[in-house]
């Protein structure tokens, strides 16, 4: 595994992460606690040190998973990232919260969900701008800051281009920057890579493999079941994006390449990425992933030895 420094924060990060939000039941399976404790099991074994996940994934159901892992475990072993901002109702159902008062309730939810007295990323869940422009938000979050509750703040922008949020990050305190970018989606390279460069921010890729589009297992045509969140994409659109992975893994992909693998190593190229952070059904896909980091250059601006 390689690793990589986290903006300005003292935290050294694995360049490939355990993305979570398929443990709240919402990418086409449940997860039992015994399913989580192996899928983050194998991550440890492999050097991985990173887990991303949300208030949302499930009512706290992904931290409430993570958590029965981390008591059984040595906390200190790992950088826990999660967020705020969104009640979860139902599967695909959510509403925001954003103010002080009601992040403070979903921060002590979290602790409680983590089983942990600390968070090491606290982000901004993909809010809107009039959210994010609230003083009384940041003044809270800064005093659990000071308290030690909260190690660092981030922002998971919505938008792969809002440059409002992402130049305010450093005036909010905010250090990290989670951003879709993906071979489909290089829009953050237009703007928000070049201010996280800027600025010295972390910058963690989610949706790495696009939803799964990238880890060439689905041909044009494919259809997915109404209790995976894909089911909600426009099936042209799906069809287009599969035409597409087609010609890339032709022309991109060396031969013999796990395509997953080269997508994950593709992001991870980006001066400005930190880590990225794919979903993970099972132990061996973890171990699939993980793989990428053999194609990671150690120049990176960000390496370290950790």
């Amino acid at each position: 595994m390689k690793y990589r420094r986290l903006g300005k924060t003292d935290l050294n990060v694995s360049v490939i992460g355990v993305g979570t939000w398929q443990f709240g039941g919402e990418w086409g399976m449940d997860f039992s606690q015994e399913a989580v404790d192996q899928i983050l099991d194998k991550a440890k074994d492999l050097g991985i040190n990173l887990i991303d996940t949300a208030e949302c994934y499930g009512d706290h159901l992904s931290e409430q998973l993570i958590g029965g892992y981390l008591k059984k475990n040595r906390r200190e072993d790992w950088i826990v990232a999660t967020k705020f901002g969104h009640h979860f109702h139902d599967k695909f159902s959510r509403t925001n919260h954003y103010g002080a008062s009601e992040v403070q309730q979903q921060l002590e939810k979290s602790l409680h969900a983590l089983q942990t007295d600390y968070i090491d990323l606290y982000q901004f869940h993909s809010g809107p701008d009039e959210a994010f422009d609230n003083d009384d938000l940041w003044t809270y979050l800064e005093k659990q800051v000071q308290a030690g509750t909260i190690r660092h703040l981030g922002l998971s922008i919505a938008k792969n281009d809002n440059m409002h949020q992402t130049t305010a990050a450093t005036s909010v305190n905010a250090k990290a920057i989670q951003v879709v970018y993906n071979r489909l989606d290089q829009k953050p390279e237009e703007g928000v890579f070049t201010s996280c460069q800027q600025q010295d921010l972390g910058v963690l890729a989610r949706v790495p493999l696009a939803s799964g589009y990238l880890s060439g297992k689905y041909k044009p045509g494919s259809v997915f079941g109404g209790n995976d969140v894909r089911h909600r994409h426009d099936q042209e659109h799906v069809n287009k994006l599969l035409l597409q992975v087609e010609e890339i893994k032709k022309n991109e992909v060396p031969a013999r390449m796990d395509m997953a693998q080269w997508a994950l190593a593709w992001c991870l190229k980006h001066p400005a990425v930190t880590t990225v952070i794919p979903g993970s059904k099972s132990p061996a896909q973890v171990e699939a992933n993980a793989k990428a980091a053999d194609y990671v250059s150690d120049e990176h601006p960000q390496a370290t030895s950790k």
